[in-house]
Formats: C-alpha cells, structure tokens, sequence
C-alpha cells in the first residue's frame, strides 16, 4: 500500500487513478499511523513552497515523512513535492524543506523566447540510470513549475532545458523527486510509475529478509 500525502496542495485525485491503473494499491492520507504502515510514499504538489511547507507542518506530517524515508520505504516527490525533498527554497522567501536531497529550489531564470511559468511536454536526457530512468530517454513527460532543483549532479537521474539545464528526476538513495508530472504525462508516465512500484516491491522484500 503506497501513502499519497494529503496535505490540500496536490493533486492527489488524478494521481490515484493513475496507481489505480498500474495495479499499485495507494490511500490518500494524512494519518501519520498509516504513512508509517505504507510500503511507500508519494509527496505531490503544486502552488508554492512557503504554503506546502506550513501545511505538512500543520498537519503535523514533517516527521513522519521523514521517520518514513530514513526506514528506507521508496519515496517518491512530484512536481513541488519534489522540492520539498531539497534543503531549502528561495520562492517569496526564504523556507527549509525536508532536506532529503541537499540542494535549493531557484527561480528559472528569465530568458528570451522562454515562458515562465514552463509548461508543456519537454523530453529526458538521461544522466544516471536507475530504476526509474529506464527507457526514458529521449521520452517526453509534462512540466508545470516556476522553479528548479539546484543540486549536485550527484543527485540529478535526468534532466530537460527551458531557459537552461532543468533536473528533471533527482535520487538520494531511497528517495525519488521527479520535477514533472508523472499521472500528466501519457504512457510514459505511467512507465514510471510501474517503476515505482517494482522499488517499491524490491524495498517491502529486503524488509521481510
């Protein structure tokens, strides 16, 4: 059972579906009893990071997220729940993230012939195979963000352009962020998502030996 945290910044319906569809079991929650009783996590979200970080405190779920993540239970962030696995943003002001990943959330630079926010299909370059990179490159997925990942090529899976190089699916270990949508994103999304959940199932196995 995979946890899809409810915290009223996520779009959390269409993702459901899309787990639906894939065969991965998912509740959208924000009990921290059944977060910790999930194989794995799922951080969607969208709007701004300042408000997605009051929230998650609000709803008193910081802690289990992290207690969930430092278990070793696949984590996995979408779009600005892939932020918030960063250290800290600079979006309005200045806010610390769940620092699961090390790095800062920096607007995209404005350029000439580059809308902001990017949205659109853009396609993956693949930088660092995983599980999740398989048969992506090349592939084209859905962005809707304002804001990018800047970390440690280290942590950097795949990456797109729009103004600039954009970190498109970063990993720290057991922790997953994926800066576009994955429920948005056809086929190839769902590619991933059937990816999730064979970490996911990989993970629940090494747990029970």
């Amino acid at each position: 059972m995979i946890a899809i945290i409810d915290y009223d910044t996520g779009n959390t319906s269409s993702l459901k579906k899309a787990l639906d569809f894939v065969g991965l079991p998912s509740q959208i929650t924000a009990d921290p009893a059944q977060i910790q009783a999930a194989s794995g996590i799922i951080l969607p979200g969208v709007g701004a990071f300042p408000l997605a970080m009051a929230k998650l405190e609000e709803r008193k779920l910081i802690a289990p997220i992290l207690a969930a993540a430092k278990s070793g239970k696949p984590l996995l962030g979408i779009c600005l729940g892939m932020q918030l696995l960063l250290t800290s943003s600079e979006e309005h002001t200045w806010t610390k993230g769940l620092d699961l990943i090390p790095g800062k959330v920096k607007k995209i630079p404005e350029k000439a012939g580059f809308k902001i926010p990017h949205m659109g299909w853009n396609n993956l370059l693949v930088r660092k195979e995983n599980k999740l990179t398989e048969n992506l490159n090349g592939r084209y997925v859905y962005f809707v963000h304002s804001y990018f990942a800047d970390t440690d090529s280290a942590y950097i899976s795949a990456v797109t352009t729009h103004s600039q190089v954009v970190p498109a699916l970063i990993q720290n270990n057991n922790v997953y962020g994926a800066q576009f949508h994955p429920e948005k994103s056809g086929d190839v999304g769902l590619e991933i998502l059937r990816q999730f959940k064979e970490v996911v199932k990989c993970a629940s196995t090494q747990q029970l030996t």
